[in-house]
């Protein structure tokens, strides 16, 4: 036998995630590709959050924040070694003793439609009745249909990906919308019956990335995750969320963002970032871009989405949002 001893096993590393179908199918994929770049299994810890036991609306108890809390703290307390978010749940404000150590590649950002009898946007009925618990969602989607004369209902819902489209298979609303990055996850994009375009509605900040977060102190395990990092995400990511805290809202604010690459030829030279606010009923939207060239550090990122907001606050952005966060 020359099998080759290379000292004890280092135990699994602890990956904290939500009990969710959808939290486990993206901390999943998220172990898996841990285990390839640091060569040790991963396991999945399963951590209950406020979010995840409240039946209140959202909105209500803080925003998509409440997901976020439980693992952090978990973490923090060494009880996991990091932990896997839906990037938009993310607080805009990084705490110091944690560090997002990876932002791997996005998935669609899109939102998407699940409508009886295979509908699609344009195609849903006068006065049909669309579920979703995204006051974002709700504010476009009532513009759209203001702008094409059709008259909708939408609709506040919550519960897991399951409950929602069970709402439509149960007759009980038309269609509901929901991010084409979870339904891709959990195996069931097979299920959209229509993409919205981003010219439509334009997604949550950070929507289809996925955040890695460990203990800032742990250089070892920052640098292991950062292998996953894609910095082109990043930079985008990083450029919508900065548009999210310069207009001080949290993450239930009927905002929308989304930075995108303008490639000339092959070369990506250039990053729009869109931003949209507006009321949920849909009749007053503030919707604008600003271009620059591709952030090459997090200040650049950041600057570009001060700029946008600055600008969307000077067109009456901030009378739009309700209850703004501090």
């Amino acid at each position: 036998m020359n099998e080759r001893r290379t000292g004890p096993e280092k135990p699994p590393l602890r990956l904290g995630t939500r009990r969710s179908k959808l939290a486990m199918a993206q901390s999943g994929q998220v172990a898996d590709a841990v285990s390839r770049v640091t060569g040790r299994s991963v396991e999945l810890v399963e951590i209950t959050t406020y979010g995840d036991v409240s039946r209140e609306a959202l909105a209500q108890i803080g925003g998509t924040g409440v997901f976020v809390t439980a693992l952090r703290d978990a973490v923090l307390r060494g009880e996991v070694d990091f932990a896997v978010h839906s990037l938009k749940d993310l607080p805009t404000t990084q705490p110091e003793n944690l560090a997002l150590a990876a932002v791997p590649v996005r998935e669609d950002p899109r939102d998407a439609l699940v409508a009886r009898d295979g509908l699609k946007v344009s195609d849903l009925p006068d006065g049909a009745r669309i579920g979703t618990g995204s006051p974002r969602r709700m504010a476009q989607l009532n513009a759209y249909a203001r702008g094409h004369g059709m008259r909708i209902e939408t609709v506040a819902i919550r519960g897991n990906v399951d409950t929602r489209i069970g709402y439509v298979h149960k007759g009980e609303l038309d269609a509901v919308v929901l991010a084409a990055a979870g339904l891709s996850r959990i195996g069931r994009i097979d299920e959209v019956t229509d993409f919205l375009s981003v010219d439509t509605v334009l997604p949550a900040p950070g929507q289809g990335a996925l955040a890695i977060e460990c203990a800032a102190d742990n250089a070892d395990l920052v640098a292991a995750l950062a292998e996953l990092d894609d910095p082109l995400t990043r930079a985008a990511v990083t450029a919508e969320r900065s548009l999210l805290a310069s207009l001080e809202a949290g993450c239930s604010a009927p905002v929308g963002a989304l930075a995108d690459l303008l490639a000339g030829g092959q070369i990506v030279k250039e990053m729009r970032l869109r931003g949209v606010v507006g009321t949920t009923d849909g009749s007053t939207l503030v919707q604008m871009s600003t271009t620059g060239p591709v952030p090459e550090t997090y200040d650049q990122a950041m600057a570009l989405g001060r700029e946008l907001a600055a600008e969307m606050l000077a067109k009456g952005a901030a009378g739009l949002m309700g209850e703004r966060a501090h």
